[in-house]
């Protein structure tokens, strides 16, 4: 298991070069640019379950997949609230790359803390899972309830607790540390969604490495994504729900991983689905 996370820990400097050196080295990153690296970084997380296969077996590179697939679509809305963060903080177009690079490095740090004390704590603590449990079913509300929001950033905890650390420092910097903090109260969000599934923390921690690799290219997609997918937010809540409820019922009703990835699956293509058809209405629709 050593050899495997220091293996792992070298890939993860390795991408997040590749990464940083390559994409939009030309300049501003284009749309189609950011589609292209988009779509390969995918590729390559998704090409992890084989060897997760070869490595641990069937059930391990499904729980895999599962959980990567939740992490990914989650980050789409932390992706969201960087934006408004960068804008927030006026921080300048040619900056937003290195402080994104900066950002993710952290945050595969602190969440590889918080993952290996969760894993600690179930163990000693089974009972905490169901703490977990309503814990994501209150979030699966406030984030269906909170669908047609748009926060204000000067209100979140991030900003507020940013400018207290910081009181003279510079808007980079400020910007910087609510990026963590905002991170933070993400995998605070969802790596209980993550222990659901497994709570093997190598798959679990592996699952957030690539989830988080390639969100570079993510961010230049996001605002476009957020709006072509509307009911985004809405999937994002019923998984998070149905995951919950996984928890709650894990004693008594024991859902295998296959049936798990099938089901996250499922709504999410239920999900892509109804926002691809309302987007034919919308446009079959005479001005």
């Amino acid at each position: 298991m050593i050899i495997e996370v220091a293996a792992l820990v070298v890939l993860v400097v390795v991408f997040l070069l590749v990464d940083f050196l390559y994409f939009g080295r030309h300049g501003e990153p284009t749309f189609a640019e950011a589609t292209r690296w988009s779509i390969f970084w995918f590729v390559l997380s998704l090409a992890v379950a084989p060897l997760m296969y070869v490595l641990h077996g069937s059930n391990d590179a499904i729980d895999y997949t599962t959980v990567y697939l939740i992490e990914r679509s989650l980050s789409l809305d932390n992706l969201f609230v960087f934006l408004l963060l960068f804008t927030y903080f006026a921080v300048p177009q040619e900056r937003r790359g290195l402080l994104l690079f900066w950002g993710i490095l952290l945050a595969l740090v602190l969440r590889g803390l918080a993952i290996l004390g969760g894993t600690a704590l179930l163990e000693e603590f089974h009972w905490f899972l169901y703490v977990l449990g309503v814990g994501l079913l209150i979030l699966a509300i406030r984030v269906y309830r909170g669908v047609d929001e748009t926060p204000d950033p000067d209100q979140t905890f991030a900003v507020r607790a940013a400018r207290r650390i910081k009181k003279d420092a510079s808007p980079i910097t400020l910007a910087l540390i609510a990026m963590v903090l905002a991170d933070i109260t993400f995998a605070i969000d969802s790596i209980p969604a993550a222990f659901a599934i497994t709570t093997d923390s190598f798959v679990i921690w592996t699952a957030n490495v690539f989830a988080l690799l390639g969100m570079r290219a993510l961010f230049v997609l996001v605002e476009g994504l957020i709006e072509r997918f509307r009911y985004l937010g809405q999937t994002i809540a019923v998984v998070l729900g149905i995951i919950a409820i996984k928890i709650l019922i894990e004693d008594l009703v024991k859902v295998s991983a296959p049936v798990s990835l099938a089901i996250v699956v499922g709504a999410f293509a239920i999900g892509i689905g109804l926002s691809l058809a309302a987007d034919r209405r919308d446009l079959q629709r005479p001005a």
